[in-house]
């Protein structure tokens, strides 16, 4: 295998690190600590063509392939995580469903404005009692006279109250069948349709700076037309969309370790203690060595699901493996990281308390480690 990025992967990733360092670093403690959305980054996020950046151009995307994705999401999460959040969930949860299950129609109408950053979308699948138990979702949608009645609720979204997003897919029970089974469909709902409440979640301990709303459903009607995809194909829609959605938190579990690793490198460098820095301990070596090699393992196991996709091969296996590992090394090297800190890491001064913060949902978000298991074990024929 060819494990060189191309050139215009190359330039990606200096482009997206340049961003990161330059416009979001000086403001991502502010941002974190008044837990604000930041308006002027998501458009400049736009501005930069990523998000929609594997859409075809006709759509207004970049045209360019997952791994190129795949590379912004990890250099904004190097830097903070609530701005890769915003560009994971939009591109993949938000953008996916749209452009792999919308008529042409659709994806004309909803598409352009959701790649220039001041559109951004919702994936409404979480409810308070449907988690990892999608199939648990109690929203329902009833066709009447040409038109659908949507009642119930959605929480845990991102993207789904700001002042950007202009709409939301939602799964909803369309039918009871006579042995209990129920049908599910994902149906399209258009921000300020009577009926549609958004309210803004607050006092997270992670992503403060992302939006994640809750969502009310109360005989909300929209249009037949706002059937994304088939009557019956909900979970279908959503299940893939999560698999796509996988390789975008690994990104973010993969950027965020990176971050923590080069904070915790350049303060053992800095930081002296007994008389010499604290890196030429060897504990300290020893663990900034463990920390190099499990991040270079979850790149390259990421890279691969990337490049699997890329190439039109199968890569569910492999996208839950990478969400897996990418966010269980993110888990332990953030706390390595904080360790190297010793006291000044507990501290909000110092980048690394944000990362060990950042990295918790990872383990949950877009299916928990456990789900990723379950997922992997049979694939493999447990």
């Amino acid at each position: 295998m060819n494990f060189d990025l191309s050139e215009e992967q190359k330039l990606i990733r200096a482009t997206v690190r340049d961003f990161a360092e330059r416009e979001v670093k000086p403001v991502a403690q502010e941002l974190d600590e008044k837990a604000q959305f930041s308006y002027p980054l998501t458009q400049r996020i736009g501005e930069l063509g990523l998000f929609g950046m594997y859409l075809p151009e006709k759509y207004g995307g970049q045209g360019m392939d997952t791994l190129s994705y795949i590379i912004a999401v990890e250099e904004l999460a190097r830097v903070d995580g609530s701005q890769a959040a915003t560009l994971a969930a939009h591109n993949s949860l938000g953008i996916g469903p749209l452009y792999y299950y919308g008529t042409e129609e659709q994806k004309l109408k909803f598409l352009p404005k959701l790649c220039t950053g001041t559109g951004l979308w919702g994936f409404g699948l979480t409810e308070p009692e449907a988690g990892s138990d999608s199939r648990g979702t109690k929203t329902v949608a009833k066709l009447e006279d040409g038109k659908w009645r949507i009642n119930g609720s959605k929480i845990f979204i991102t993207n789904g109250s700001n002042e950007f997003n202009i709409g939301t897919t939602v799964q909803a029970v369309t039918k009871i069948h006579a042995d209990g089974n129920k049908e599910y469909t994902c149906v399209i709902v258009e921000k300020d349709t009577p009926g549609f409440k958004q309210k803004a979640m607050h006092n997270k301990m992670m992503w403060r700076a992302s939006d994640t709303a809750e969502l009310y459903f109360d005989d909300c009607i929209v249009p037949e037309s706002n059937l994304l995809g088939k009557i019956g194909e909900g979970s279908k829609i959503m299940l893939s969309t999560l698999d796509n959605g996988r390789l975008s938190i690994a990104a973010m579990g993969l950027g965020a370790a990176q971050g923590a690793f080069e904070a915790a490198l350049a303060y053992s460098q800095e930081r002296k203690q007994f008389g010499k820095a604290l890196s030429k301990f060897q504990i300290n070596a020893f663990k900034l060595a463990d920390m190099a090699t499990k991040i270079e393992l979850a790149r390259n196991l990421l890279y691969k699901a990337c490049w699997l996709k890329d190439n039109h091969k199968p890569f569910a296996k492999e996208a839950a493996m990478s969400k897996l590992y990418c966010s269980e090394i993110a888990k332990e090297v953030s706390d390595e990281a904080v360790q190297i800190h010793g006291g000044y890491g507990l501290m909000k001064d110092y980048p690394v308390e944000r990362f060990y913060r950042d990295q918790r949902l990872l383990q949950i978000g877009e299916g928990t480690s456990e789900i990723q298991r379950l997922v992997i074990s049979r694939y493999i024929g447990c």
